[in-house]
């Protein structure tokens, strides 16, 4: 449930001078997140699991199943991380506009902490962005991004392989169901031969996103384009060597009663972060030293089935893969991941669930060498 509170004359100001126009006397603040325990035992079949503190301990990361090893005995963790929080500030102002401003907050992901003695991390942040008429300004989902197809999962994202998932600073323009955007660029990239990821701050134009969302009867869809410049100095004179990236993602929900089934494919060249959680780069170079975009495809598909109005099942599927051109990128990188999943969630209240998953994840590299992560995840969360 959302409590909405008055906010302090303070406060209002600062909302006033976001939009530069005179607030009314009553702005409001709404405040909401949950609390969710997550229990997961892991069994990874093809080699060491990752230590306590990786990421990969915490939520499903594709790019980091170990593969073509000898595999290690299951593990056990148990993580609030998830747990979040947000505050909604929103004003009706004085020429009639509606002006938003919105904050969230987890503690996945965040560097620090242990599993010793106080299990203390930081706050990290999700969402900061305020909305003023049909603009959008701050970090939020990219426009490039269907929420609509995200799978109920107890893992974090759960259908991660193939999907486009990123957060990002941004300016955005809607209307109605059109939207665009440009977006913070940032290339990943492959060495030539292989080896460490190489994170490009040189990027100069943003990335631009345009989208179309419709609806239909029982069918929600949306389709999305973006166009992206690749940028990084590989000689380190100041000389940036550069490449295009582009991609167009096509996502549906179809109701069937209660049920609904979910799916989406997304493609293109140069995609590198926004697939997968960056499981492949965007861009390797090459021998005479320019950037090459590397082409990667994603697919998900999800179904929903209510048993009972408060015991529902997900089946998900997702995959992802890319065309590496073994000669520049090596044979270590990724060539593909996908997941199996299927769970049951259960609401003895309506802001109440417990669940239960079992998956499998598999991952292979150009090498044809590949590893499974099996997992069995609990979890108990209330929402307010």
């Amino acid at each position: 449930m959302v409590r909405k509170y008055k906010m302090s004359l303070a406060a209002a100001a600062v909302l006033s001078a976001m939009a530069s126009v005179p607030a009314q006397a009553d702005p409001k603040l709404d405040f909401g997140g949950y609390v969710k325990l997550d229990l997961m035992v892991s069994d990874y079949a093809d080699g060491q699991a990752p230590d306590s503190g990786s990421i990969g301990r915490q939520q499903y990361i594709p790019s980091i199943t170990p593969v073509g090893g000898n595999g290690d005995d299951a593990t056990t963790d148990f993580h609030a991380r998830q747990s979040r929080f947000f505050l909604t500030a929103s004003d009706e102002l004085a020429n009639g506009e509606k002006l938003t401003a919105h904050i969230e907050m987890d503690f996945m992901l965040t560097p620090g902490g242990d599993e010793r003695i106080s299990n203390s991390y930081s706050p990290r942040l999700r969402q900061a962005f305020l909305k003023y008429g049909n603009w959008t300004f701050g970090q939020t989902w990219s426009n490039f991004q269907d929420l609509n197809i995200l799978a109920e999962s107890v893992d974090f994202i759960g259908i991660t392989d193939g999907i486009v998932f990123n957060r990002q600073a941004q300016i955005r323009y809607t209307q109605g169901g059109f939207s665009v955007s440009i977006e913070n660029p940032e290339t990943t990239v492959t060495p030539f031969g292989g080896g460490a990821r190489i994170t490009s701050s040189d990027g100069l134009i943003p990335d631009v996103v345009l989208k179309y969302q419709g609806k239909t009867g029982d069918l929600t869809w949306s389709t999305a384009a973006i166009l992206r410049q690749l940028t990084y100095d590989v000689t380190q004179t100041g000389d940036d060597e550069t490449e295009f990236g582009y991609g167009v993602s096509v996502g549906a929900k179809y109701m069937l009663g209660k049920d609904d089934i979910r799916a989406s494919i997304t493609t293109g060249s140069g995609l590198g972060r926004y697939l997968g959680l960056n499981t492949f780069n965007g861009a390797v170079i090459t021998a005479n030293g320019e950037l090459e975009a590397i082409d990667a495809t994603g697919v998900s598909i999800a179904y929903r089935h209510f048993w009972t109005e408060s015991v529902r099942s997900n089946f998900v599927y997702s995959r992802g893969w890319a065309d590496n051109d073994a000669a520049l990128t090596g044979t270590a990188v990724n060539k593909m991941t996908e997941r199996f999943g299927v769970n049951v969630m259960y609401n003895p209240a309506p802001n109440f669930t417990v669940g239960a998953e079992i998956s499998q994840a598999t991952r292979e590299t150009e090498a044809g060498i590949d590893g499974d992560l099996n997992r069995l995840q609990l979890m108990a969360m209330y929402s307010f």
